[in-house]
């Protein structure tokens, strides 16, 4: 039998996210029934339930919900059911949960509670078939297919398409706006090859990563922070920009990699400050985004412009090359990081 090469699952994975984003785009009706049936039972607000890669799928979608649908959103903290025993009455709350696998007993749990406690529920999955689906009332496929790495690409990009995709519908949108993603998630990789090379050369040896973003890209710093992370072991942390600048700024210094991500928008606009003071105290910054041009940084990688909102499901895809390149820079094997596995199991 061939040995697999260290990081070809990933590598394949990455690559086939355009097609995956497409596809999802063509369903925009079917996600749109699903849609529906929430305007049919308007909520007052919105809870989202999630661990890991899909934790950060469910802050995008918070943003998503508070400034597409103007609803309050929060995140749920799944303990507070399945340890605690907490009850609260969610008559009339739109309950989302987001689970690769749909198999974590805690998701499961926690939206069972919710759908008893009148919320209504809505899974958002890659595998239609799973315990989570059976809990909700409602569900979303993003139909990513099956994904070998352990570490999560085309599922992370999914969910993030397919959250959208739900989100704008529920206003009534039909997806315009996602009509070319998949043409302009290929554009990014291809245009992102040199820049990647670059950044994987400068940082092999790095130990300390900071990212950081705001406003929609916030979940793209929390993404590629557990990306490196579980890829590459960097000691890898995750900033709001607005929050780095409220204390953790201090801990910057000549030895630190940052790591921006810098969409053209209202959050790409509020970096600037952010990125002049880490410059300032001696960060090697690396932007990443639409707007990357337009702030200090040592190295650039620039994305395909889109709108805001949309922004997030093609800065992540240089952020998981990076990640990829490091690993492999670095003596590892992306598809085999120590100590994880595909489905983590908590309650």
């Amino acid at each position: 039998m061939t040995e697999q090469r260290p990081g070809a699952h990933m590598a394949a994975e990455i690559a086939q996210q355009p097609d995956v984003l497409a596809g999802l785009v063509q369903r925009q009706a079917e996600i749109a029934e699903v849609a529906e049936k929430i305007s049919q039972r308007p909520p007052r607000f919105a809870l989202l339930a999630a661990r890991g890669s899909s934790d950060h799928a469910a802050l995008y979608a918070k943003y998503l919900i508070e400034v597409l649908l103007g609803l309050p959103a929060g995140l749920v903290s799944p303990s507070t059911a399945t340890l605690y025993g907490a009850r609260p009455d969610l008559r009339d709350v739109l309950f989302v949960t987001v689970s690769q696998s749909g198999g974590s007993p805690d998701l499961i749990e926690v939206t069972e509670t919710a759908r008893r406690q009148g919320a209504l529920t809505v899974s958002v999955t890659n595998t239609p078939d799973s315990p989570l689906r059976a809990a909700s009332e409602l569900g979303v496929d993003i139909g990513a297919g099956v994904e070998k790495a352990v570490a999560a690409t085309k599922t992370y990009s999914a969910t993030l398409m397919a959250l959208y995709l739900l989100i704008d519908a529920v206003r009534g949108g039909k997806a315009a706006d996602a009509e070319k993603i998949g043409e302009l998630a290929q554009q990014t990789l291809d245009g992102a090859e040199e820049g990647v090379q670059r950044a994987v050369d400068r940082y092999r040896f790095v130990d300390r990563v900071l990212t950081t973003g705001r406003g929609y890209s916030y979940a793209s710093a929390l993404e590629g922070s557990l990306k490196l992370a579980e890829t590459s072991y960097l000691a890898a942390r995750a900033y709001s920009g607005a929050d780095l600048l409220h204390g953790p700024v201090a801990a910057v210094d000549g030895e630190t990699a940052v790591l921006a991500v810098t969409s053209a928008g209202h959050g790409g606009r509020a970096m600037h400050e952010v990125l002049e003071a880490v410059s300032k105290r001696g960060a090697d910054v690396l932007a990443v985004g639409s707007a990357a041009a337009e702030v200090p940084a040592a190295l650039r990688i620039d994305v395909a412009p889109t709108v805001e909102e949309l922004a997030p499901i093609l800065e992540i895809l240089p952020i998981q090359r990076i990640a990829l390149g490091l690993s492999l820079a670095r003596g590892g094997d992306p598809d085999s990081p120590r100590g994880l596995l595909k489905v983590t199991k908590t309650r």
